[in-house]
Protein backbone atom coordinates (compact mmCIF):
# COMPACT_ATOMS: atom_id res chain seq x y z
CA UNK A 1 0.00 0.00 0.00
CA UNK A 2 1.34 3.03 -0.97
CA UNK A 3 -0.14 6.08 1.70
CA UNK A 4 -0.66 9.37 0.86
CA UNK A 5 -3.38 10.20 3.33
CA UNK A 6 -1.39 12.11 5.37
CA UNK A 7 2.25 12.38 5.97
CA UNK A 8 1.59 11.74 9.89
CA UNK A 9 1.46 8.13 8.24
CA UNK A 10 5.29 7.34 8.54
CA UNK A 11 6.75 4.39 10.85
CA UNK A 12 9.41 5.17 13.00
CA UNK A 13 12.98 4.27 11.10
CA UNK A 14 15.89 2.06 11.97
CA UNK A 15 17.67 5.15 13.14
CA UNK A 16 15.15 6.83 15.12
CA UNK A 17 14.42 3.37 16.63
CA UNK A 18 18.03 3.29 17.95
CA UNK A 19 18.17 6.62 19.15
CA UNK A 20 15.11 6.26 21.23
CA UNK A 21 16.38 3.08 22.77
CA UNK A 22 19.85 4.63 23.41
CA UNK A 23 18.51 7.96 24.87
CA UNK A 24 19.11 9.25 28.50
CA UNK A 25 15.71 9.94 30.39
CA UNK A 26 14.17 11.17 33.65
CA UNK A 27 10.94 12.45 34.86
CA UNK A 28 9.72 15.41 32.80
CA UNK A 29 6.87 16.49 35.51
CA UNK A 30 9.46 17.20 37.45
CA UNK A 31 11.38 18.83 34.44
CA UNK A 32 14.36 15.97 34.84
CA UNK A 33 14.54 14.61 31.46
CA UNK A 34 17.64 15.57 30.22
CA UNK A 35 16.59 15.19 26.40
CA UNK A 36 13.65 16.84 26.48
CA UNK A 37 15.18 19.91 28.41
CA UNK A 38 17.58 20.13 25.46
CA UNK A 39 15.55 19.61 22.94
CA UNK A 40 13.12 22.26 23.91
CA UNK A 41 16.22 24.56 24.42
CA UNK A 42 17.42 23.84 20.99
CA UNK A 43 14.14 24.61 19.29
CA UNK A 44 13.83 27.61 21.12
CA UNK A 45 16.53 28.68 19.79
CA UNK A 46 16.33 27.89 16.64
CA UNK A 47 12.80 29.55 16.15
CA UNK A 48 14.35 33.19 18.05
CA UNK A 49 12.26 32.43 21.38
CA UNK A 50 13.13 31.71 25.03
CA UNK A 51 11.55 28.85 25.89
CA UNK A 52 10.07 25.65 24.37
CA UNK A 53 7.47 23.21 25.77
CA UNK A 54 6.96 19.41 24.63
CA UNK A 55 3.31 18.32 24.52
CA UNK A 56 2.05 15.26 22.78
CA UNK A 57 0.02 16.72 19.71
CA UNK A 58 -0.59 19.49 17.85
CA UNK A 59 -3.94 20.65 18.98
CA UNK A 60 -2.57 21.02 22.40
CA UNK A 61 0.59 23.36 21.35
CA UNK A 62 -2.48 25.79 19.21
CA UNK A 63 -4.80 25.27 22.86
CA UNK A 64 -2.03 26.35 25.23
CA UNK A 65 -1.11 29.45 22.94
CA UNK A 66 -4.34 30.29 22.42
CA UNK A 67 -5.79 29.72 25.85
CA UNK A 68 -2.47 31.55 27.43
CA UNK A 69 -3.08 34.65 24.92
CA UNK A 70 -6.85 35.44 25.80
CA UNK A 71 -9.12 36.40 28.50
CA UNK A 72 -12.72 34.37 28.23
CA UNK A 73 -15.00 36.31 26.24
CA UNK A 74 -12.00 36.92 23.71
CA UNK A 75 -11.79 36.67 20.43
CA UNK A 76 -9.42 35.05 17.90
CA UNK A 77 -9.47 35.86 14.08
CA UNK A 78 -8.18 32.95 11.92
CA UNK A 79 -9.25 32.05 8.38
CA UNK A 80 -11.79 29.80 7.70
CA UNK A 81 -9.66 26.84 6.72
CA UNK A 82 -7.21 27.20 9.52
CA UNK A 83 -7.04 23.98 11.55
CA UNK A 84 -7.74 25.44 14.66
CA UNK A 85 -11.33 26.27 13.45
CA UNK A 86 -11.82 22.69 11.56
CA UNK A 87 -10.14 19.85 13.34
CA UNK A 88 -10.02 20.67 16.86
CA UNK A 89 -13.21 19.93 17.96
CA UNK A 90 -14.29 22.94 19.28
CA UNK A 91 -11.07 23.34 22.15
CA UNK A 92 -11.31 26.73 21.86
CA UNK A 93 -14.85 27.48 23.21
CA UNK A 94 -14.64 24.25 25.62
CA UNK A 95 -11.35 25.11 26.84
CA UNK A 96 -10.75 28.85 26.78
CA UNK A 97 -14.35 30.43 26.68
CA UNK A 98 -13.17 32.12 23.79
CA UNK A 99 -14.49 32.61 20.71
CA UNK A 100 -13.01 32.30 16.46
CA UNK A 101 -13.57 35.06 14.14
CA UNK A 102 -13.11 33.04 10.96
CA UNK A 103 -12.50 35.31 7.76
CA UNK A 104 -12.10 33.77 4.24
CA UNK A 105 -8.77 34.69 2.89
CA UNK A 106 -6.58 33.05 -0.04
CA UNK A 107 -5.35 29.32 0.09
CA UNK A 108 -5.90 29.56 3.91
CA UNK A 109 -3.83 32.50 4.27
CA UNK A 110 -4.86 36.14 5.91
CA UNK A 111 -3.94 39.28 4.89
CA UNK A 112 -3.53 42.94 6.62
CA UNK A 113 -6.65 44.11 4.60
CA UNK A 114 -8.52 40.93 4.99
CA UNK A 115 -7.80 41.30 9.29
CA UNK A 116 -8.06 44.88 9.55
CA UNK A 117 -11.65 45.44 9.13
CA UNK A 118 -12.29 42.36 11.45
CA UNK A 119 -10.92 43.78 14.63
CA UNK A 120 -12.99 44.47 17.01
CA UNK A 121 -14.35 48.07 18.61
CA UNK A 122 -13.40 48.51 22.29
CA UNK A 123 -17.67 49.38 23.12
CA UNK A 124 -18.05 46.88 25.92
CA UNK A 125 -20.58 44.81 24.24
CA UNK A 126 -17.71 43.18 21.86
CA UNK A 127 -15.64 40.53 22.43
CA UNK A 128 -12.15 41.79 22.41
CA UNK A 129 -9.83 40.94 19.45
CA UNK A 130 -7.24 39.38 21.40
CA UNK A 131 -5.26 37.04 18.64
CA UNK A 132 -4.22 36.51 15.45
CA UNK A 133 -4.26 33.22 14.55
CA UNK A 134 -2.03 31.75 11.07
CA UNK A 135 -1.58 28.66 9.81
CA UNK A 136 1.91 27.70 7.75
CA UNK A 137 1.96 26.00 5.70
CA UNK A 138 -1.74 25.61 5.09
CA UNK A 139 -3.65 22.10 5.56
CA UNK A 140 -6.51 22.88 3.76
CA UNK A 141 -5.53 25.43 1.46
CA UNK A 142 -3.47 22.93 -0.15
CA UNK A 143 -0.06 23.68 1.46
CA UNK A 144 0.49 27.42 1.07
CA UNK A 145 2.64 29.43 2.82
CA UNK A 146 3.46 33.18 3.85
CA UNK A 147 5.87 35.23 2.41
CA UNK A 148 8.04 37.47 4.88
CA UNK A 149 6.48 40.35 4.14
CA UNK A 150 2.71 38.97 4.77
CA UNK A 151 4.40 38.53 8.17
CA UNK A 152 5.84 41.30 9.03
CA UNK A 153 2.30 43.60 7.83
CA UNK A 154 0.17 41.12 9.89
CA UNK A 155 2.96 41.34 13.04
CA UNK A 156 2.92 45.06 12.41
CA UNK A 157 -1.00 45.79 12.17
CA UNK A 158 -1.08 43.19 15.53
CA UNK A 159 0.93 45.56 17.36
CA UNK A 160 -0.91 48.78 16.21
CA UNK A 161 -3.62 47.16 17.54
CA UNK A 162 -1.93 45.25 20.99
CA UNK A 163 -3.23 42.27 19.20
CA UNK A 164 -1.47 38.94 19.81
CA UNK A 165 0.03 36.62 16.99
CA UNK A 166 -0.75 32.72 17.29
CA UNK A 167 1.57 31.40 14.65
CA UNK A 168 0.04 27.21 13.86
CA UNK A 169 3.07 25.78 12.61
CA UNK A 170 2.13 22.32 12.30
CA UNK A 171 3.89 21.76 8.99
CA UNK A 172 6.13 25.06 8.87
CA UNK A 173 9.11 22.80 7.93
CA UNK A 174 7.74 22.49 4.34
CA UNK A 175 6.92 26.30 4.68
CA UNK A 176 10.63 26.63 5.53
CA UNK A 177 11.90 24.82 2.64
CA UNK A 178 9.69 25.89 -0.09
CA UNK A 179 10.07 29.86 1.36
CA UNK A 180 13.62 29.77 2.35
CA UNK A 181 12.36 31.71 5.22
CA UNK A 182 14.83 30.86 8.50
CA UNK A 183 13.36 29.47 11.47
CA UNK A 184 14.26 32.81 13.75
CA UNK A 185 12.71 35.13 11.68
CA UNK A 186 8.97 33.36 12.87
CA UNK A 187 10.22 34.17 16.87
CA UNK A 188 9.97 37.93 15.64
CA UNK A 189 6.43 38.05 13.98
CA UNK A 190 4.48 35.67 16.75
CA UNK A 191 3.84 35.79 20.23
CA UNK A 192 3.47 31.89 20.40
CA UNK A 193 4.20 29.00 18.08
CA UNK A 194 3.04 25.97 17.48
CA UNK A 195 5.58 23.15 15.75
CA UNK A 196 4.92 19.28 14.90
CA UNK A 197 7.52 16.98 14.92
CA UNK A 198 4.56 14.18 13.45
CA UNK A 199 4.29 15.62 10.32
CA UNK A 200 6.91 16.15 7.39
CA UNK A 201 9.81 15.12 10.24
CA UNK A 202 8.13 11.32 10.98
CA UNK A 203 8.38 11.60 14.75
CA UNK A 204 5.95 9.11 16.09
CA UNK A 205 4.30 11.92 18.77
CA UNK A 206 4.56 14.81 19.38
CA UNK A 207 4.68 19.06 18.93
CA UNK A 208 6.30 22.00 21.01
CA UNK A 209 4.94 25.60 22.37
CA UNK A 210 7.50 28.33 21.82
CA UNK A 211 7.04 31.59 23.63
CA UNK A 212 8.83 33.50 26.08
CA UNK A 213 9.84 32.28 29.29
CA UNK A 214 6.45 33.33 31.37
CA UNK A 215 4.45 31.96 29.08
CA UNK A 216 5.73 28.86 28.97
CA UNK A 217 6.28 28.33 33.22
CA UNK A 218 2.39 28.94 32.57
CA UNK A 219 1.64 26.79 29.66
CA UNK A 220 3.84 23.90 31.95
CA UNK A 221 0.89 24.33 34.55
CA UNK A 222 -2.20 24.33 31.73
CA UNK A 223 -0.57 21.21 30.22
CA UNK A 224 -0.33 19.21 33.26
CA UNK A 225 -3.91 20.03 34.15
CA UNK A 226 -5.14 18.94 30.43
CA UNK A 227 -3.59 15.58 31.45
CA UNK A 228 -0.66 16.55 29.13
CA UNK A 229 1.96 16.14 31.93
CA UNK A 230 4.51 12.73 31.03
CA UNK A 231 7.26 11.17 32.52
CA UNK A 232 9.93 9.68 30.69
CA UNK A 233 9.11 11.74 27.79
CA UNK A 234 12.66 12.05 26.61
CA UNK A 235 11.70 8.61 24.66
CA UNK A 236 9.48 10.68 22.31
CA UNK A 237 11.81 13.86 22.10
CA UNK A 238 14.41 11.66 21.14
CA UNK A 239 12.68 10.53 17.89
CA UNK A 240 11.83 14.37 16.96
CA UNK A 241 14.91 15.37 17.55
CA UNK A 242 16.30 12.90 15.08
CA UNK A 243 14.03 13.49 12.93
CA UNK A 244 14.71 17.21 12.74
CA UNK A 245 18.30 16.45 11.96
CA UNK A 246 17.67 13.76 9.49
CA UNK A 247 14.34 14.21 7.76
CA UNK A 248 14.19 17.70 7.09
CA UNK A 249 16.49 17.71 4.50
CA UNK A 250 14.77 15.40 2.89
CA UNK A 251 11.12 17.64 2.22
CA UNK A 252 12.36 19.24 -0.55
CA UNK A 253 11.82 15.84 -2.39
CA UNK A 254 8.60 15.61 -1.53
CA UNK A 255 7.42 19.19 -2.98
CA UNK A 256 9.05 17.77 -6.44
CA UNK A 257 7.05 14.87 -6.28
CA UNK A 258 4.06 16.73 -5.07
CA UNK A 259 4.74 19.32 -8.24
CA UNK A 260 5.36 15.83 -10.65
CA UNK A 261 2.12 13.98 -9.08
CA UNK A 262 -0.23 17.14 -10.06
CA UNK A 263 0.75 17.36 -13.27
CA UNK A 264 -0.13 14.01 -14.22
CA UNK A 265 -3.15 14.67 -12.84
CA UNK A 266 -3.51 17.56 -15.17
CA UNK A 267 -3.15 15.77 -17.81
CA UNK A 268 -6.38 13.16 -17.17
CA UNK A 269 -9.66 14.62 -18.08
CA UNK A 270 -11.30 12.95 -15.23
CA UNK A 271 -10.10 15.49 -12.90
CA UNK A 272 -9.11 19.47 -12.63
CA UNK A 273 -6.10 21.02 -10.66
CA UNK A 274 -4.34 23.73 -11.01
CA UNK A 275 -0.73 22.42 -11.58
CA UNK A 276 0.80 25.61 -10.75
CA UNK A 277 -0.83 25.97 -7.04
CA UNK A 278 1.16 23.13 -5.47
CA UNK A 279 3.08 24.67 -3.34
CA UNK A 280 4.42 22.29 -0.77
CA UNK A 281 3.90 18.53 -0.42
CA UNK A 282 0.12 18.49 -0.30
CA UNK A 283 -1.83 18.22 -3.80
CA UNK A 284 -5.54 18.92 -4.02
CA UNK A 285 -7.70 18.06 -6.72
CA UNK A 286 -11.00 17.44 -8.36
CA UNK A 287 -12.98 15.14 -9.66
CA UNK A 288 -15.33 15.94 -12.90
CA UNK A 289 -17.71 13.39 -12.49
CA UNK A 290 -19.16 11.27 -10.07
CA UNK A 291 -17.65 11.26 -6.21
CA UNK A 292 -14.09 11.99 -4.47
CA UNK A 293 -15.58 7.94 -2.42
CA UNK A 294 -15.85 6.55 -5.64
CA UNK A 295 -12.29 7.87 -7.44
CA UNK A 296 -11.13 6.69 -3.95
CA UNK A 297 -12.19 3.14 -3.75
CA UNK A 298 -10.32 2.85 -7.10
CA UNK A 299 -7.41 3.83 -5.74
CA UNK A 300 -7.53 1.75 -2.72
CA UNK A 301 -8.19 -1.21 -5.14
CA UNK A 302 -4.80 -0.54 -7.02
CA UNK A 303 -3.42 0.07 -3.77
CA UNK A 304 -2.70 3.78 -3.30
CA UNK A 305 -4.59 5.27 -0.46
CA UNK A 306 -5.49 9.54 -0.57
CA UNK A 307 -8.89 10.98 1.55
CA UNK A 308 -11.52 12.82 0.25
CA UNK A 309 -11.56 16.96 1.04
CA UNK A 310 -15.49 17.21 0.04
CA UNK A 311 -17.43 15.77 -2.34
CA UNK A 312 -15.49 16.32 -5.03
CA UNK A 313 -12.05 16.62 -3.65
CA UNK A 314 -9.12 14.79 -3.38
CA UNK A 315 -6.19 15.44 -1.17
CA UNK A 316 -3.11 13.85 -1.36
CA UNK A 317 -0.23 14.69 1.34
CA UNK A 318 3.59 13.33 0.51
CA UNK A 319 6.27 12.24 2.71
CA UNK A 320 9.94 10.91 2.72
CA UNK A 321 8.52 7.28 3.00
CA UNK A 322 7.02 7.85 -0.47
CA UNK A 323 9.82 7.30 -3.03
CA UNK A 324 10.50 7.49 -6.70
CA UNK A 325 9.72 4.04 -7.53
CA UNK A 326 6.00 4.94 -5.10
CA UNK A 327 5.37 7.84 -7.00
CA UNK A 328 5.62 6.27 -10.20
CA UNK A 329 3.19 3.13 -9.63
CA UNK A 330 0.66 6.15 -7.72
CA UNK A 331 1.14 8.42 -11.70
CA UNK A 332 0.21 5.08 -13.57
CA UNK A 333 -2.25 4.29 -11.05
CA UNK A 334 -3.89 8.17 -11.89
CA UNK A 335 -3.44 8.01 -15.75
CA UNK A 336 -5.41 4.70 -15.90
CA UNK A 337 -8.30 5.98 -14.34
Amino acid sequence: MIDLRSDTVTKPTPGMLKAMSEVVVGDDVFAEDPTVNRFQLEMAELFGMDAGLFVPSGTMSNQLGLHLLTDPGDEVIIDELGHVFNYETGAAAHLSSIQLRPIKGVNGKLSKDLIEPAIRTQHEWDPLTRVIALENSTNKGGGAYYTKEELIEISNLASQHDIAVHLDGARIWNAMVASGIEAEFFGSIADTISICFSKGLGAPVGSMLLSDEKTVMAARRIRKMWGGGMRQTGLLAAAAEYGYHNHYPLISEDHRRAKELASIISENPAFTIDSKSIHTNIVLFDVKEGSATKVLDHFSGQGVHMIPFGPKTIRATFHFQVDDEDLAKVIAVVQNY
